[in-house]
């Protein structure tokens, strides 16, 4: 008989004391805290750093209050399981099935009666089926496969009984259109029971409040904690310097110099994650390692989130047990899955945030007692000082806020849908619930009846089309009733849109994932490339699949997948701008600091440093024409829609054309003509007024809005994807999206989906918030312009993205080697 099984004589509190003590814990006082929260009916947010015990600090709540109802275990009876009680719901699929490893071992050691399933895109129909019938008493389970569960009317009686919801890495889905789809439904779980718990657990998230409020909203019957547990984990962070620091770096390759580095680095830790920000880039960095190490073949892997389930699982497992030395993997290993076997994370690359970077600094050193440790290896020599940054911005507790969203309605149209297949609903009492929700609280009586008129009939442009007739009013009830309309919703509910894709498959079947269909339709048969570790041939490309066979030699290309591009965060950018100040006041404060001082002294040398209230500008001239870099060290994303609004404004003063390249520290801007710059200052090139306006005229803001308003039209149910083994492709769905776009703007022209995807262009797309931002610190700043002879450290990579453009990437290698050798020979002649 299990020893952790209790007895008649011992308390709830002491029946969890004795699970802790026999796997060698105890309870911290954080986790108590959420216990008693939760036994007095509170709902709330549980924050603390990664591998500190959230799971177990919110998962004992329900289990001590079934524990206080239910005293003697000799009444328990594994025959008659309770009904359901707890719904936890995860972000990724992936996680499910070692979330419920984690959740099980409790209910296990304890001997409870409870029944544990999980509930996702990847589980069985059989068991889908039963579950219709009887849910079990805690279910595990993602915001589809909940909102999924919602349009069953035979399951309404079942979840009006849940205690709790419990939703976990809140800070993963919070300002997302997944998060807003988890809001409403948890809206209507309320309804249901207004007496539900809910609490959702974080790490590494900067505006707690906000983050609470859009999980628990209006729950007034209620009293709402926010529990922080560990803030300050300990980490150890150390950088991998380059044995030769590059004083004019750029970002044409990867990093892949400094794989010596890393193999030593490797061979001296038993297990190891190394994190690359992108798919593509782990392919590429696996390879590289193997071929460094030919010995480490079957020790290392590979992770990201286009290969095959069975793939992931091999890995994972591979990883618990410590019989692999090393995985290079994407954020496909940021959240959930407890390693505590890995005792080093490597990150290639700048993570771009310190939230970020502390996230998959946890991944080490998983226990709350534990020191996580984290190498960083720059891609080019600049990105030591972010990592700097980063790591002040973690010691001020300066972590990055989640921005919200608003009322996205097309969200909302596919809830309310969603709801008339699950028993209907009368739109007075729909409204009141779904203002519960945080996103929504603000939505008007005018959005709400658009909404409800465009599931209705379409709204006004499409009430001729009864395809677009979704919902049905009988005695004031909204409802479905077509059985296609209801497995079309079934089949396409969530809001994860991503670019058609194709299964990637061996000759004999063994499927390797998934690769985006707009680059394998540019592979032509017998051309080579890598992926899922392997290089591959392409074969043939038939029904929705691409079948390889293994190749030899070198690959001819390599997967390059949509959304990838990571922004540097506000946070990071301000706390980089502190560090170029310290810089130009003499101060170089530690070791990366110190590697970069021959780089940053010969840029003061040249040019200057600009002070954090200072804006630097430096005009050159190349054979390519007249160059202006401006340096305000914002992000890519922001300094792309500057560039365009500055281009755009100095072109009204003065006919001029201009090309254009960004980084994540400045702007390039060249013209075959001298740049005017201080009669453009002068004129307000930076002024905040009507920047709004420009920013929409300086873009190609139609066909911006025109590729965002697919994404919109999918999760709205405008159109869809097909079927399963018969996706359409993307080209398809673009042109269904932009006849739909189209025939608004003609005919609806007050469409609100048109004015979202204009929205979202500017929010999403071009960060308008923290570009008007910026614009009101550069307005507030001393305008510096230089004029130096050669090309500063700074501007070099603003340069070579510039080159980029119309110079093939062997004659680019080559043009840049002799550009830095000419800049060399300069800097030294100083």
């Amino acid at each position: 008989m299990n020893s952790s099984i209790p007895t008649k004589r011992e308390t709830p509190s002491q029946i969890v004391d004795r699970f802790f003590a026999s796997v060698g814990w105890k309870p911290f006082a954080f986790q108590r805290t959420v216990w008693r929260s939760y036994r007095d009916g509170c709902s709330g947010l549980l924050h603390s750093a990664t591998g500190t015990g959230k799971t177990l600090g919110v998962w004992m709540g329900p289990i001590l209050n079934w524990l206080q109802k239910n005293p003697d275990p000799s009444k328990w009876n594994p025959k008659r399981p309770p009904a359901v009680r707890v719904l936890w719901v995860t972000p990724l699929r992936a996680l499910a099935g070692d979330t419920e490893s984690s959740l099980r071992a409790p209910l296990d050691s304890l001997g409870l009666p409870w029944t544990l399933e999980s509930r996702t895109g990847d589980s069985k129909q059989s068991m889908k089926a039963r579950q219709l019938k009887k849910l079990p008493t805690a279910l595990v389970t993602t915001p589809e496969s909940l909102s999924l569960m919602l349009t069953h009317k035979d399951l309404m009686g079942q979840l009006s009984e849940l205690e709790a919801v419990i939703v976990d890495e809140w800070h993963e889905l919070l300002g997302t259109k997944r998060g807003i789809q988890t809001e409403l439904a948890l809206s209507r779980l309320k309804s249901l029971n207004p007496n539900l718990r809910i609490w959702g657990v974080s790490a590494t998230l900067g505006n707690l409040q906000e983050a609470c409020d859009a999980l628990v909203s209006d729950q007034s019957n209620q009293q709402i904690k926010i529990v922080e547990g560990f803030k300050n984990k300990k980490v150890k962070f150390q950088s991998l310097i380059p044995s030769q620091m590059d004083r004019f770096p750029w970002s044409g390759h990867i990093g892949t110099r400094m794989v010596p580095q890393v193999v030593e680095l490797l061979d001296s830790v038993n297990s190891a994650l190394v994190f690359a920000n992108t798919r593509s880039q782990t392919e590429i960095w696996y390879q590289h390692l193997l071929k460094q190490k030919p010995e480490w073949a079957g020790q290392i892997a590979i992770h990201h989130g286009s290969l095959d389930m069975s793939v992931r699982q091999w890995v994972e497992e591979g990883l618990r047990g410590g019989k692999l030395r090393a995985v290079v993997c994407t954020s496909s290993l940021d959240l959930g899955v407890d390693f505590t076997a890995v005792d080093l994370v490597i990150q290639i690359g700048s993570p771009k945030g310190a939230a970020r970077l502390l996230q998959r600094a946890g991944r080490s050193g998983h226990q709350p007692d534990a020191t996580s440790r984290l190498a960083f290896v720059p891609t080019n020599t600049i990105e030591l000082i972010e990592l700097a940054a980063a790591q002040d911005s973690i010691r001020s507790g300066k972590l990055e806020a989640r921005p919200m969203l608003d009322k996205p309605l097309d969200v909302l149209a596919q809830h309310v849908v969603t709801i008339a297949i699950g028993g209907g609903f009368t739109s007075d009492e729909l409204l009141k619930e779904v203002r519960t929700a945080h996103a929504y609280r603000s939505l008007t009586e005018i959005e709400w009846k658009w909404v409800l008129d465009f599931v209705v009939r379409g709204g006004e442009s499409l009430d001729a089309y009864p395809d677009f007739h979704r919902v049905e009013i009988n005695d004031e009830r909204y409802q479905v009733t077509q059985r296609r309309t209801i497995t079309n919703h079934r089949m396409n509910i969530g809001t994860i849109v991503a670019d058609a894709s194709m299964q990637v498959k061996f000759l004999k079947g063994k499927t390797l994932g998934t690769a985006e269909e707009s680059f394998l339709s540019r592979i032509k048969p017998g051309e080579k490339f890598l992926f899922a570790g392997r290089l591959v041939e392409l074969v043939r490309v038939k029904d929705n699949a691409a079948y390889v066979r293994r190749a030899t030699g070198k690959p001819d290309t390599v997967p390059r997948w949509m959304g990838s591009r990571m922004p540097l965060s506000t946070e990071l950018s301000q706390a980089l701008r502190q560090r170029i100040q310290q810089a130009s006041e003499g101060q170089y404060i530690g070791r990366e600091m110190n590697a970069l001082r021959p780089l940053l002294a010969l840029q003061s040398q040249w040019s200057t440093l600009p002070r954090e209230d200072e804006l630097l500008m430096e005009k050159t001239k190349t054979r390519g024409g007249f160059h202006l870099f401006l340096f305000p060290f914002e992000g890519r994303l922001v300094h792309e829609g500057m560039a365009a609004l500055f281009a755009h404004r100095m072109s009204k003063l003065r006919k001029q054309s201009f090309s254009m390249a960004c980084n994540d520290h400045g702007i390039v801007l060249q013209s075959p003509t001298e740049i005017q710059v201080e009669q453009a200052v002068t004129a307000g090139v930076f002024a905040t007024g009507d920047a709004a306006a420009d920013i929409l005229e300086s873009m190609n803001s139609t066909s911006m809005a025109k590729r965002q308003f697919r994404q919109i039209a999918r999760v709205a149910g405008l159109i869809h994807p097909g079927l399963p083994g018969r996706r359409k492709s993307a080209n398809h769905l673009q042109a269904s999206s932009n006849l739909f776009f189209d025939v608004f703007c003609q005919y609806d022209p007050q469409n609100m989906l048109l004015e979202q995807s204009r929205r979202e262009v500017l929010e999403q797309q071009l960060e308008s918030t923290r570009l008007l931002a910026a614009l009101r610190r550069i307005e507030a700043s001393r305008i510096i312009i230089n004029e130096p002879d050669p090309v500063t450290p700074l501007a070099f990579g603003l340069l070579v993205d510039k080159l980029r453009e119309r110079v093939s990437s062997e004659t680019l290698a080559d043009r840049v080697r002799r550009m830095k050798e000419d800049l060399e020979r300069a800097a030294e002649g100083n």
